[in-house]
């Protein structure tokens, strides 16, 4: 039988009322949102520019065969892989091939290379004209995928909307049990089955509450899975009838978290699930200092799929509208104090 409860925060968890309005001491010490996504991107950007730094052995450098094999193995470690690098050394050459260039000029020419590369407009939810806009989300385990649920929940209910939780990764009680714990901190309703039963049949009853109570948005787990398991891949197909069926034009978005750390992990992921899931857009979570963000250049590229959100922290609030420029400036910002 499925379990539904309206979660209403506790008076005596001072860490998750914290986490839910996103006061915490890290959130508040965080200095902004451009502060914390050039934090989230350290590495990334240290990399970046301290490595392009070192080819410059004195003040200027001949484009050569040399340095252009050079940048690109540079380019290849943050992650972006061999496709997009090779497009920025191949502008590189064509800019300057045979002339001696300064560090700047590279740096220049390689964000805006990247820019290009992961064009693309500010997307948030795409809403349902009328009726609950129902979201589901797919990834691997670890990958962050019940915290950001947990985001995007803070978020609508913040801008006012009712939302319902559908606790879909009924494989793993530690993830329902996550999630039910987050659900309690914002005060939205959650539907939960049985341990073990049919992600489906959670998702159906969640949709159909959602519809019952005239939520706004309907915000439906799925287990986690790895891409490469055929079975498991097949279930999400299997939730996306059953809930069709009640709504015929839901699923109205299927985001997939990606762990900024994955790597090229990453790529495999999103092939998978966007074959099985159909999905229309990316979370990008764990953007901690520790990620290589540069995954995203080509997942952009070979599978057209937006970066919505990026998760910046551990608090409900740390989800931010994902912004090309932004991005862009967050990672190249080591450049502007060299």
């Amino acid at each position: 039988m499925a379990w539904l409860g309206r979660s209403k925060k506790t008076t005596n968890d001072a860490e998750a009322g914290n986490a839910a309005t996103g006061t915490t001491a890290d959130a508040e010490s965080s200095g902004g949102f451009l502060t914390r996504l050039k934090r989230g991107l350290q590495k990334t950007s240290q990399m970046l520019n301290t490595d392009i730094r070192d080819l410059f052995k004195q003040e200027g450098r001949l484009v050569d065969d040399d340095f252009l094999m050079e940048l690109f193995g540079t380019l290849v470690k943050t992650d972006m892989g061999g496709g997009p690098a090779a497009e920025i050394r191949d502008q590189i050459h064509a800019d300057f091939r045979a002339r001696v260039v300064h560090m700047d000029e590279v740096l220049g020419v390689v964000k805006s290379k990247i820019r290009d590369l992961m064009q693309q407009p500010e997307q948030p939810i795409a809403l349902a004209a009328s009726g609950p806009t129902v979201i589901m989300v797919v990834g691997v385990n670890g990958s962050g995928k019940t915290t950001s649920i947990a985001k995007l929940a803070h978020m609508f209910k913040a801008e006012g909307k009712s939302v319902v939780l559908g606790a879909g990764d009924t494989f793993r009680a530690a993830a329902v049990e996550q999630l039910t714990i987050w659900a309690a901190r914002i005060g939205v309703d959650i539907v939960k089955g049985e341990a073990g039963g049919d992600p489906a049949s959670v998702a159906h009853r969640a949709v159909a509450h959602a519809l019952e109570s005239d939520a706004e948005i309907c915000i439906l787990d799925t287990a986690g899975r790895l891409q490469t398991q055929v079975n498991l891949m097949k279930q999400l197909d299997k939730i996306r009838r059953v809930i069709g069926n009640l709504i015929p034009a839901a699923p109205h978005e299927v985001l997939l978290v990606l762990d900024a750390t994955a790597g090229q992990n990453g790529i495999s992921q999103a092939k998978g699930f966007s074959e099985a899931a159909g999905c229309t857009g990316i979370v990008l979570a764990k953007l901690d200092g520790t990620a290589k963000g540069g995954v995203v250049v080509p997942i952009r590229q070979q599978f057209d799929l937006p970066v919505k959100y990026i998760g910046l922290g551990e608090s409900a609030a740390d989800l931010a509208l994902f912004s090309v420029d932004q991005f862009c400036d967050a990672l190249f910002a080591e450049s502007r104090k060299a």
